[in-house]
């Protein structure tokens, strides 16, 4: 694995996981420095990532000045570039330079989200099983429904069919709304979902709660009704955001 570090606001590397502990041990780099490696939502301080690697480095031991004679630096999230943390602001997790601040305010106006590294994306392929399922449980409550309000009819009347199948819509639409958004809100997930062991959280990773999880429901008819485009869209998003997920600002997870 290959790593990165920063250091008099300039980037390093490559070097090799032992090297960076090496760089550690003999006091080119303090704790504090910030390390990334391909696979990282961003940079983080050598103690977080790699604290209890090596021991701390041997007083005494020759390298570059000490850490309290340095400039904390910090990684801006947008450009990239190496800066002292005073030329900074922080944001959450992040931070960004002076520069890059209105397009990254302009970002958070629009809904776009933080990296957050803590979500696994669930595959397109277990989404589409856990749809599979709940539309089996979906079939059979509705099947079941039919036999008893339409079966049960002896010489069936013309007016009251067709009073009875309306209800039945009705009844079915009530019910398939409720199972969605009470078991996405208190459970995160349909019984779909739980089953395939995935997971509808915000985009930092919290529990959704019942009001997104109904408005997501409602939004989920809409990329059905566009000829399942909605649905689609996760195919071809880096998050695996269906339209529904992009109107709420869902993901689905891995759990």
């Amino acid at each position: 694995m290959n790593w990165f570090y920063a250091a008099q606001g300039q980037q390093h590397g490559p070097v090799t996981e032992a090297q960076l502990d090496e760089l550690y041990r003999n006091g080119t780099i303090p704790s504090e420095t910030l390390v990334w490696h391909d696979g990282m939502a961003g940079w983080e301080s050598y103690q977080t990532v790699r604290g209890g690697a090596v021991p701390p480095p041997i007083a005494g031991a020759t390298g570059p000045a000490p850490a309290g004679e340095l400039r904390p630096e910090a990684v801006c999230n947008e450009c990239g570039r190496v800066l002292p943390v005073d030329e900074t602001i922080a944001y959450g997790n992040v931070r960004v330079c002076a520069a890059c601040k209105p397009a990254f305010l302009q970002k958070l106006k629009e809904g776009v989200s933080l990296p957050s590294g803590d979500l696994n994306y669930a595959p397109n392929g277990t989404r589409i099983g856990a749809y599979i399922l709940d539309g089996i449980i979906m079939y059979a409550f509705g099947a079941g429904l039919r036999l008893v309000m339409v079966g049960s009819l002896i010489g069936p009347v013309p007016a009251e069919l067709a009073m009875r199948a309306v209800l039945l819509m009705l009844i079915q639409f009530a019910v398939a709304c409720a199972y969605e958004g009470i078991m996405v809100g208190k459970y995160g997930g349909t019984l779909g979902k739980l089953a395939t062991k995935i997971k509808v959280v915000t985009a930092d990773g919290n529990p959704v709660g019942y009001g997104r999880a109904f408005g997501r429901y409602f939004a989920k008819l809409l990329s059905v009704m566009i000829c399942m485009v909605g649905l689609f869209m996760a195919f071809f998003d880096k998050e695996k955001r269906a339209l529904h997920d992009r109107i709420c600002n869902t993901r689905v997870v891995m759990k």
